[in-house]
């Protein structure tokens, strides 16, 4: 035993993850030498120094984008077979694992950067350059950065996070650009991007799948804003669409916000002689707490033929 390898092995003795034999080898060599035995002694106070330290909990946005990228790596891995499943013991390998924290430690970092080397090497093959157009139903997207349209064009660029940064460009009509902005309307905690995203979605209602997006900003985002914007975009389908115009509904006797509501009436004029609508109307003409959806409902209703 020589003090290059005791010095190497120092880690594993003061994490006490070394076998008896070993460990007994190691105490006899730093018995009989000064400079490695000073060497544990300063392994020892960093330990220590280690362990006195507050522990720092991962942040969620971190677990959850490393979960993705193994679970990535792991779909697209190779796996073994043969004779080399069978060169190490599995079950003396899992009972050293079970007993050693460090050892179990640096093996999964050891896995998370294989995993991540591995979706890079994919990722390269698939895609010669960063630029390079990848659907986005090939990837896993972690968020959406930014959104952008080129003045006075309906060319749109859209920077998305994947394992790293990219972007694809394209028209409006484009199914990748579309793509992304529908996830970017659902899924994105940005409430500036999800304005983006539903702006330059209402100038393409007439997709099914926009449309529905449309009807759930209108219905669940926080952003009054975003949910004004999706009114804009389903104005047009209000009078042919039975769903749009219960959702308009919806927005007339629940939002929160004044100046939605108010909007909402505003389009449910071309429809007032609904019954629905005009149901809705007489219940906001008489109880609404705010005089101003009150009166607008009165006007609304008074422009309506009477019914004999």
């Amino acid at each position: 035993m020589n003090c290059e390898w005791v010095k190497a092995s120092l880690i594993e003795y003061v994490y006490d993850e070394m076998a008896d034999d070993a460990r007994h080898e190691l105490e006899r060599h730093v018995e009989r030498c000064s400079e490695c035995g000073e060497e544990l002694q300063a392994t020892r106070r960093w330990h220590q120094q280690m362990a006195a330290r507050p522990s720092m909990e991962p942040t969620p946005n971190l677990l959850a984008a490393s979960r993705m990228r193994l679970q990535e790596s792991l779909e697209h891995a190779e796996q073994v077979a043969g004779w080399q499943r069978w060169v190490f013991d599995p079950g003396a390998w899992l009972r050293q694992v079970r007993y050693s924290p460090a050892l179990a430690a640096a093996i999964l970092m050891a896995g998370f950067a294989a995993g991540i080397m591995t979706t890079y090497g994919i990722t390269s093959r698939r895609s010669p350059g960063l630029n390079s157009a990848v659907s986005p139903s090939e990837a896993t997207i972690a968020g959406i950065r930014t959104i952008t349209q080129e003045p006075g064009s309906e060319r749109v660029e859209i920077r998305y996070d994947r394992t790293l940064t990219e972007s694809t460009e394209g028209r409006l009509d484009d199914p990748r650009i579309q793509e992304l902005l529908l996830y970017a309307a659902r899924n994105n905690s940005n409430s500036g991007l999800r304005l983006d995203s539903i702006d330059l979605l209402r100038q393409k209602p007439e997709d099914d799948r926009v449309r529905e997006a449309l009807m759930y900003a209108l219905r669940y985002d926080q952003n009054p804003g975003v949910r004004l914007k999706a009114l804009d975009g389903l104005r047009a389908y209000v009078r042919g669409d039975i769903r749009v115009r219960d959702a308009v509904l919806e927005a007339l006797v629940n939002d929160p916000n004044a100046g939605v509501r108010t909007e909402a009436i505003r389009i449910l004029q071309e429809v007032r002689a609904d019954a629905s609508v005009r149901v809705a109307l007489e219940q906001l003409a008489t109880s609404d707490q705010s005089h101003y959806i009150r009166s607008e409902s009165r006007r609304v209703l008074n422009s309506l033929p009477e019914i004999d």
